[in-house]
């Protein structure tokens, strides 16, 4: 380990990684007892995809403190595809829930085991061609910045250049090392804003803080328009990774909800 250096030990992405790994963690929490309209599930299936995503963003944080850059990146593929598994489910019961066909069949048998999702390109083809998030999808592919990170994920993953492989090995001296964790912490903070902004502007009502429904729990009446208010969690990340990185993201986000995401 003495070859990572104090500067790659200390790295922003690890605080990024803490905080997004938080952020999946309270919205697990926050999401729990919403209603997936289409499916048999009593528990909110969203739920548990937030505590998977936590989970690989763990094993990201843990791999990277060991310098396995390679391995890494690997599972950052794997975050991007759960990312878009959990955006592609979302809008595929909403545009095919309805009186006549209660239960989305191909939604609910991928969660019972008996039906295997589409691949990958047809899940994101299903989102990109989207009328419902083409605001979102254009901003997202004003240039060809997903894409390279895709490709560069598939690069690391299938060891396409010799240059990769050595990313895993912390014990030769490897120049540049830093400045992969740059590029990573980049790519990370891309899939998040991606996840962050289609889920929000497809279900704003994630956002929601829990007060509205504690107070009824308890019997207590609860404010005015408080059924709006956002959790703090949420206006935290917004103010912290959304509006500095990609305000034309956040500006739409905020121009298309009721909720009061400042």
């Amino acid at each position: 380990m003495e070859t990572l250096g104090e500067e790659y030990l200390n790295h922003k992405v690890f605080e990024q990684l803490s905080e997004f790994i938080d952020f999946y963690s309270s919205l697990s929490y926050t999401t729990m007892t919403f209603v997936n309209l289409g499916t048999q599930t009593i528990i909110n299936l969203d739920s548990y995809v937030f505590t998977s995503i936590k989970g690989t963003l763990e094993s990201i944080k843990e791999i990277l403190l060991k310098g396995r850059i390679n391995d890494a990146y690997a599972l950052l593929r794997k975050y991007y595809d759960c990312t878009i598994i959990n955006v592609y489910t979302n809008l595929y019961l909403q545009d095919n829930f309805n009186i006549e066909n209660f239960i989305v069949k191909e939604i609910n048998d991928w969660i019972l085991g008996k039906q295997k999702l589409p691949d990958y390109r047809c899940m994101i083809d299903y989102i990109r061609k989207s009328e419902k998030l083409k605001p979102i999808t254009d901003l997202l592919l004003k240039d060809d910045h997903y894409k390279d990170i895709r490709d560069r994920c598939n690069n690391y993953t299938h060891y396409n250049y010799y240059y990769y492989l050595l990313q895993n090995d912390n014990e030769i001296h490897l120049p540049g090392r830093v400045k992969l964790l740059d590029i990573f912490f980049t790519d990370l903070l891309a899939v998040f804003i991606q996840h962050f902004a289609y889920l929000f502007y497809l279900n704003d009502y994630y956002m929601a803080s829990t007060y509205y429904i504690d107070c009824i729990d308890v019997g207590i009446t609860p404010e005015d328009g408080s059924q709006y208010w956002v959790s703090p969690f949420i206006q935290k990340t917004f103010d912290k990774w959304i509006k500095p990185y990609r305000p034309d993201i956040a500006l739409l986000i905020k121009s298309h909800t009721s909720m009061k995401l400042e």
